[in-house]
């Protein structure tokens, strides 16, 4: 799955342009930079490959979410409806902005859906933060329409997700930002890092502003910006800049193989009886990340994972017992601890955490095996670990 696949003499020559520059902050002092600006340049890379008008790095794909939120106008008390099925990043990002996680019901898109949107929403309800996850957009047709409905805020989560695109438009340009990961283990990595894209010139503003302590990044002397609004720092540092700007030149050829590779392994999965996919409602838009795949049952889908596991074949996840992906381990969420007090221990949170109902996001993740598709595999490699792997979940019946 991730970028680090491909690492080379890309990613070696820009970290050393910074280092041998000597300046590895992102803003002001020229005279070191050799005119290079390699968070910058990576910003510039990101909304020409998405179609941004504006995108602005950050250090991890939770300060992206966190920046998302805040720019956004998302805050204190605010209800937002979220996944259950995610990396826990985005969750917190809402509690920790002061607002209230209201889940809602998935569908086979591994999305949130639109009948579970609008099943959420209450008279508090201020937001929606759709995560698109395992590499592929939600019903975007269909969820944008309720959010105009019901007059909510749209963010989107593309932690997992970049490259894929629903009818010919990037994730994170359906709602007023989104916010991407560039972590080690995504499609392309900065090691640790984050990007948020938007097409809105006041939410970019307070996105940049918001990220570096309020600076407005005007003039050549930090010292005497301004600070129109309150910030903190997410910002990125230049070298991971450098490695993150290698990585999104090759985004376009990591995807194209990765989709490649992905239509081989699912035409083999395709032999076992009772196999059925994720659905997506563009296929074409797929970023190729993932192969996702349904066992008929929750029982088979467990053996099915045991199975692979005994027989040493990796990369595959079942998201059903993930200590960080589904709500059934997060136990710290449903107790709501915390070293320091949140809006939410003021306020009260606005569902019992604790016994949830969520049928059908049981259902669909308990059947759910994703297998994280490499960009590097070889022919021969392909067609052995298929051949194994048709083997290994025939086993279970």
């Amino acid at each position: 799955m991730p970028g680090m696949d491909v690492f080379g003499a890309e990613e070696r020559k820009e970290v050393m342009d910074v280092l041998e520059s000597t300046c590895l902050f992102r803003y002001n002092h020229e005279h070191l930079r050799n005119g290079m600006w390699k968070s910058r340049e990576l910003e510039e890379v990101t909304a020409t490959y998405t179609g941004a008008k504006y995108a602005h790095a950050v250090s991890s794909g939770s300060t992206a979410v966190s920046t998302m939120l805040a720019s956004a106008g998302i805050g204190f008390g605010d209800e937002v409806i979220v996944p259950p099925f995610t990396y826990i990043a985005p969750i917190e990002a809402v509690l920790w902005a002061g607002g209230l996680p209201v889940f809602a019901e998935l569908d086979e898109t591994l999305c949130l859906s639109a009948e579970g949107i609008e099943k959420a929403i209450t008279p508090n309800t201020k937001a929606v933060l759709l995560v698109h996850m395992c590499g592929a957009a939600a019903n975007m047709d269909e969820i944008v329409a309720v959010c105009e409905k019901h007059n909510l805020t749209l963010v989107e989560d593309c932690g997992q997700a970049m490259g894929a695109f629903y009818k010919g438009k990037s994730v994170g340009l359906f709602g007023k930002a989104g916010a991407f990961s560039m972590d080690f283990f995504k499609i392309t990595t900065a090691g640790e890092g984050g990007l948020c894209i938007t097409n809105s010139e006041e939410v970019y503003h307070n996105m940049e502003q918001i990220s570096d302590h309020g600076h407005d990044h005007i003039g050549d002397n930090r010292g005497m910006e301004q600070h129109p609004i309150l910030g903190t720092n997410f910002r990125m540092g230049e070298l991971n800049g450098a490695v993150g700007l290698a990585q999104m030149r090759k985004v376009g050829d990591i995807r194209a193989a990765k989709l490649k590779n992905k239509a081989y392994i699912k035409s083999r999965l395709a032999e076992v009886e009772g196999i059925t996919f994720r659905h997506m409602d563009d296929e074409e838009g797929d970023s190729g990340t993932f192969l996702n795949f349904f066992l008929p049952t929750q029982e088979k889908a467990q053996s099915a994972a045991k199975q692979l596991a005994e027989d040493g074949l990796g990369g595959f996840n079942y998201w059903f017992t993930n200590m960080y992906h589904f709500i059934n381990q997060w136990d710290h969420l449903k107790e709501l601890r915390s070293p320091a007090k949140m809006a939410i221990h003021h306020l009260g949170a606005p569902q019992d955490y604790k016994n949830l109902e969520l049928p059908k996001s049981q259902e669909v993740i308990g059947r759910l095996i994703s297998l994280g598709v490499k960009s590097t595999w070889t022919e021969e490699e392909m067609k052995s670990f298929a051949d194994q792997m048709v083997a290994s979940i025939k086993k279970v019946g």
